[in-house]
């Protein structure tokens, strides 16, 4: 797989005028393997997302500040135990395997992959919401985030940089696509799992594949994850890293 990055360094405004015509929404959803049968909500506004939780997702309520409260089922914080990395062809002398990056074949991926789509098929509506990683335009990514819960749409809708509308309208293919489908669990017997949740990336497929879960920091972990493992490809040294905005966008 070509790095996101180098193409992004890479990139000049004559290679822009060359590039392929840019697909559309649905011709690129259509990769990720979704039905599409369904009503698919795109960067759907906050108070669509609020009111879809509100009237969908049993326990939601809205606090007295204004923010969204959602369940997130028995699962209240990360897995990390049911973290897996995909071993390709193209990573596996990339990655520090061990306790923490523990190996999952591409075979049982592709399970999870497509038990997390026959799920989503099977919803009423999906969420999709296009955002970046990255401030930097020069090493950002496009994330897609597919889910079928209102509140995990809002919450990569506060995590990943949102695009205008012009940004929106090109955006194209995605550098990673998140499928969310955490209500479902993963198949316990399927080779590389040891419990019914399932977090797992594919740098290859540029994928991550989640099953088991509904704690939607799982997602924001998993963008760390990609960023992490990209960016010194592309000879920048990669930082977690947050401030607080005060009222008059000043910062600590």
């Amino acid at each position: 797989m070509v790095c996101p990055y180098s193409q992004a360094v890479q990139r000049s405004p004559r290679m822009q005028r060359s590039t392929p015509r840019i697909p559309s929404f649905e011709q690129s959803l259509k990769q990720t393997g979704l039905a599409q049968r369904q009503p698919i909500e795109r960067n759907a506004p906050l108070a669509r997302l609020y009111e879809d939780a509100l009237h969908y997702e049993p326990g939601t309520a809205i606090s007295s500040t204004g923010a969204l409260i959602a369940r997130s089922g028995a699962k209240t914080g990360r897995s990390p135990r049911d973290k897996r990395v995909a071993e390709e062809a193209s990573t596996v002398d990339d990655v520090w395997w061990g306790p923490v990056n523990k190996k999952l074949s591409e075979e049982s991926f592709a399970v999870n992959a497509q038990t997390a789509l026959d799920y989503l098929n099977t919803r009423d509506r999906l969420y999709v919401f296009d955002g970046f990683a990255g401030w930097d335009t020069r090493y950002r990514i496009k994330v897609r985030v597919v889910c079928a819960r209102a509140y995990h749409a809002l919450f990569m809708n506060n995590m990943l940089i949102r695009p205008t509308a012009d940004e929106l309208a090109d955006f194209g293919e995605p550098d990673f696509t998140i499928v969310n489908a955490g209500q479902f669990p993963a198949n316990r017997f399927t080779k590389g799992m040891t419990s019914p949740t399932s977090v797992a990336i594919s740098f290859e497929r540029r994928q991550m594949v989640i099953l088991g879960t509904e704690y939607a920091g799982e997602m924001k972990k998993g963008v760390f994850t990609v960023m992490h493992y990209f960016m010194p490809k592309a000879g920048v040294l990669s930082l977690h890293s947050s401030c607080n905005e005060g009222p008059k966008g000043d910062v600590s």
